[in-house]
């Protein structure tokens, strides 16, 4: 016996993996995050398909309900948004489901992080720049590890994503400053990537709770922070060419060429 769980992808219902739409499209039952995932991307299901959303549901509901289906010997799948590995709740989930003897075979997708980056045209890693991306959230009602504090983060000065903070940007900015970001440091912010109602705010450090407040965004975003999302960085951009393309490193597939 055996339970789908497949990622969803940011929004767009067309950025779902091939796996993942193949298994959407043979499932006899989909259990979907109605308020995080498309209604257009559940519609996919083949025909007959029984379609659930868990919005409502308690963790031990939802459990049970796969596990009945699962063992009336269905194809059920389990859609979350974005890729199900970061903070996809899926974990507890995966430890009932295999107490009820029922396996899981997890297909990632693509995260909000990703679909946001691409919304600006932004690399995330920019030679001699910043090398390191730090996934992480600020700390609300949900703690984090006292090793895993904003602050002690941001001390490294490499790009960070903060997922599920925008209510907290007052909070952001101080810690951010503290470890001694600059208030100019660039930011931007992406509402609902890759939704049709996709919002982009750009911003400084010092801006960001003004910007956010302005545009009215509390939920559904991704706040990328740090120089890696400098909007003018294609002006500077011979400053960070990456090796890989430089006609004269050598690599496993190329030598590399020096002028005379």
């Amino acid at each position: 016996m055996k339970l789908y769980i497949v990622g969803a992808g940011p929004g767009d219902p067309d950025l779902i993996t091939v796996k993942g739409l193949k298994l959407l499209q043979q499932a006899d039952v989909v259990l979907y995050t109605d308020s995080l995932v498309s209604g257009e991307l559940a519609a996919k299901a083949k025909p007959g398909a029984e379609i659930l959303q868990s919005s409502g549901m308690a963790l031990e509901e939802m459990v049970d309900l796969m596990v009945d289906r699962v063992r009336q010997g269905k194809t059920v799948v389990r859609l979350h948004t974005g890729d199900p590995s970061v903070y996809g709740a899926t974990m507890e989930q995966i430890a009932l489901l295999k107490q009820a003897g029922i396996d899981v075979e997890i297909v990632p997708g693509v995260s909000s992080v990703f679909a946001a980056a691409a919304a600006l045209g932004a690399e995330l890693t920019i030679p001699e720049l910043t090398q390191t991306l730090i996934l992480t959230r600020a700390e609300g009602r949900t703690p984090v590890p006292e090793r895993e504090k904003l602050r002690a983060l941001a001390e490294h000065h490499c790009t960070i994503a903060l997922f599920l903070s925008a209510t907290l940007t007052k909070k952001v900015v101080r810690e951010l400053t503290e470890a001694g970001w600059s208030e100019d440091t660039p930011v931007a912010v992406v509402q609902r990537a890759s939704w049709p109602d996709q919002v982009i705010v750009r911003t400084t450090l010092k801006d960001l709770d003004e910007e956010m407040a302005k545009h009215g965004i509390r939920s559904h975003a991704m706040i990328l922070a740090g120089w890696a999302l400098d909007p003018s960085l294609h002006e500077k951009s011979r400053q960070h060419r990456s090796r890989l393309y430089d006609k004269s490193f050598t690599h496993g597939y190329r030598k590399g060429v020096t002028e005379g």
